[in-house]
């Protein structure tokens, strides 16, 4: 009980400490920049090449939904790029881990009145929670080909070493968890299952049954996408071209700052930036983790640190600008979704109360009357036909 009470208790504040933390991080390398250098070098960005790295962030996101379409063929592209869109806003917009977005992204995936699959069957949480899996899976397995080429444009350049070592014992690390969470969804039935249970205790009670109960529909589901190699093959190839457009972002980012760097060493920024920032996945939305990686890994290449900083910084603003417009759409589509659900609700159980009403009202009504009927004897000893004769006026 003491072990569960410590449990819940650390999950409750492990979150806020890690915020806090992040906090102090930002403050950190702000305070060592400099508010004024950074916003000089922001002013050399100007609006339009802030909407220009956000089109070319829309054309990534566009390019992530094809790549879960490539992997997950039974649901439209459609439906997947706006699950996409919604998972990567919570994510980045939300005080949340990257965890509490992926749940959020299943939920994504269902949106809309009545969601089906490609086949035209109706959309549940295994076929769902399924797709999110494969599709999180492709994509580190894209991320580690990313980070093993941003390595190899890595090493040579001056004070690298301490970078290099540690991202390959990583990378290492996560290509065996990788492996084994691939087997756990091919194979592991009673993990599955586990699996289901702990994301059942995150999500609303009718849509937790939903889930719990139908944990085989949900292992059928993973068996028949991993039964693909070439599908889940093309996918973390297409997450591989994405993560690739990522540091084109990058380079893009610091011509506008003014920084002249080459483009395989923005894949080497971006690459070890994103192996670092998924090493700090529980941190909300990367905070102080991202700005530190950015700042040391420009240090390597010659990129001051007001302007690393600025990068962060726009890569931030650009990510608010496209993430708060989706997730304001995807909570109206949520609410016309719930005003549906509420008016079916209240179809079905009117002729269900009209029923009930019969079926209290009739017995009610023939108790009643034979209460009248045995005052009306008790009072005269005569029963109410007697009693309407006597008194009715006889004709000869």
């Amino acid at each position: 009980m003491c072990k569960r009470h410590v449990t819940k208790t650390l999950k409750k504040t492990l979150p806020v400490l890690l915020s806090l933390l992040g906090v102090a991080l930002f403050t950190f390398i702000a305070a060592r920049a400099g508010i004024h250098p950074v916003m000089e070098a922001l002013s050399k960005v100007g609006l339009g090449g802030f909407l220009l790295l956000a089109a070319c962030q829309l054309v990534v996101d566009v390019g992530l939904g094809i790549a879960w379409y490539a992997a997950v063929p039974i649901l439209s592209v459609k439906r997947l790029m706006a699950a996409r869109l919604v998972r990567d806003s919570a994510g980045a917009c939300l005080p949340f881990s990257q965890l509490g977005g992926m749940v959020i992204g299943v939920r994504a995936t269902m949106a809309g009145v009545d969601p089906r699959t490609e086949q035209g069957e109706e959309l549940h949480w295994p076929e769902a929670v399924a797709a999110n899996l494969v599709d999180i899976t492709t994509e580190v397995l894209g991320q580690i080909a990313f980070v093993l080429i941003a390595l190899l444009c890595l090493i040579g350049h001056h004070d690298a070493a301490r970078f290099v070592w540690p991202l390959i014992g990583g990378m290492a690390l996560l290509s065996l968890g990788i492996a084994g969470f691939i087997w756990t969804q091919q194979r592991g039935g009673a993990t599955v299952s586990k699996v289901a249970t702990f994301l059942g205790r995150h999500i609303a009670a009718e849509w937790r049954e939903s889930l719990i109960g139908n944990t085989a529909a949900f292992q059928s589901r993973l068996e028949e996408l991993w039964s693909r190699p070439d599908r889940i093959s093309l996918g973390a190839l297409c997450h591989l071209v994405c993560w690739t457009g990522s540091a084109a972002m990058t380079w893009l980012g610091l011509h506008l700052l003014g920084a002249h760097v080459g483009f395989f060493s923005s894949v080497a920024i971006e690459g070890v930036v994103c192996g670092i920032m998924s090493a700090g996945f529980l941190v909300p939305g990367a905070l102080g983790v991202q700005e530190a990686s950015y700042v040391a890994l420009g240090m390597i290449f010659g990129v001051d640190a007001e302007v690393s900083l600025s990068l962060s910084l726009l890569r931030r603003g650009r990510d608010i600008l496209i993430g708060i417009p989706v997730l304001l759409i995807w909570q109206f589509v949520e609410m016309r979704r719930l005003r549906h659900e509420r008016s079916a609700a209240k179809l079905e159980n009117e002729p269900a109360a009209a029923s009930l009403r019969k079926k209290v009202i009739a017995p009610a009504v023939t108790a009643l009357t034979g209460n009248i009927k045995k005052e009306a004897v008790s009072r005269d000893g005569k029963t109410p036909e007697d009693s309407s004769f006597a008194t009715a006026r006889r004709v000869l």
